[in-house]
């Protein structure tokens, strides 16, 4: 493991791009705790998984086609699962044991064995699986497919395949929401946020977002019933009142974003993008607003473990080679 000293504590600047928040002062909202080698080539990761049950963080390494799977305590690598071309999302489901990884390179999702880490079904036939939600009341996996397929409804205890819904074009990401039990899609070519009942597997809804341009990645606020969503086409992040569907915010952020993660203990959106730009946003009053900005190479995927609020970023090359990135905001 690399550590850094307190002289590299990254500073964040308040000046978003071209657009000031009347703060020309930096600040220090994230500061750097370690830097951790990655095994496999300086080539490009994708999603993230926490399992806060097992303690892990599953790690996309989607152009090495490998799933790296990393010790939270510990802080190191205790196992990568292999033959997984282009591998995208991935999501770990504690209560069946189970982590569901999609594999464009094979157009499938694959089921592994979170105690073995052995694959133990391959499941569809898929353009290009991306995102990956689960249901917990149905127990069933949705995954989106951005080629415009339609999303992909796996029953999570027996790995069948159970259907796919039709959405009408290309499909970015898909997260589940607690507050209503619905799956929420991104639908980026109709510029909408498409809801589905999982008890019936159907489009109960459409919403078209003011301001939207080819949506993609999204994440939930469950206790303020907040929806934020980013838009590759103008590289801004809406924040969506989920039980009216109406646009309440709108703030800029880095080029093509990408990724984003909520940490509901502490309020704290982090939006990362492929332009290598991550933004912080801050809730204050029920308010979203702006924190600051990093810029590091190939930073457009982010997790954050709730327990104990640290930031997650693997970088594809750092002096030529990979490693996982951990820092710790101020505390509010």
């Amino acid at each position: 493991m690399i550590r850094l000293n307190a002289s590299l504590i990254v500073l964040l600047s308040l000046t978003t791009r071209g657009h000031s928040t009347g703060m020309t002062a930096t600040t220090t909202v994230l500061e750097h705790v370690a830097d951790v080698p990655l095994p496999g080539p300086a080539v490009r990761f994708d999603y993230l998984s926490i399992d806060t049950t097992a303690n892990r963080l599953y790690v996309s390494h989607m152009n090495a086609g490998q799933l790296v799977v990393f010790d939270l305590s510990a802080r190191t690598v205790v196992g990568i699962v292999g033959d997984l071309p282009r591998i995208t999302g991935v999501w770990s489901v504690p209560a069946l044991g189970k982590v569901f990884a999609s594999v464009p390179g094979n157009h499938q999702v694959v089921v592994i064995d979170a105690t073995t880490l052995r694959v133990e079904a391959r499941v569809g036939e898929v353009g290009f699986p991306d995102g990956i939600a689960y249901a917990p009341a149905v127990k069933k996996v949705y995954v989106s497919d951005e080629s415009g397929g339609g999303e992909l409804v796996i029953d999570g205890t027996t790995n069948r395949p159970l259907t796919t819904i039709p959405l009408g074009g290309e499909a970015g990401n898909t997260i589940y929401d607690p507050g209503s039990g619905h799956i929420l899609v991104a639908v980026q070519t109709r510029n909408e946020v498409v809801a589905i009942d999982p008890r019936t597997d159907r489009v109960i809804a459409r919403h078209n977002l003011t301001g939207a341009s080819h949506p993609h990645g999204m994440s939930v606020d469950t206790s303020r019933r907040l929806l934020f969503v980013v838009n590759e086409g103008n590289a801004t992040l809406l924040t969506v009142d989920l039980r009216t569907m109406r646009v309440i915010g709108r703030f800029p952020v880095g080029e093509d974003p990408d990724v984003l993660a909520f940490d509901p203990g502490w309020h704290r959106l982090y939006v990362a993008a492929e332009s290598g730009e991550v933004t912080v946003f801050v809730q204050r009053d029920g308010r979203l607003a702006p924190e600051g900005r990093i810029t590091m190479p190939h930073a457009h995927t982010v997790a954050v473990d709730p327990r104990t609020h640290l930031v997650y970023f693997p970088l594809q090359s750092v002096d030529g080679r990979p490693l996982l990135r951990i820092m710790a905001p101020r505390h509010p």
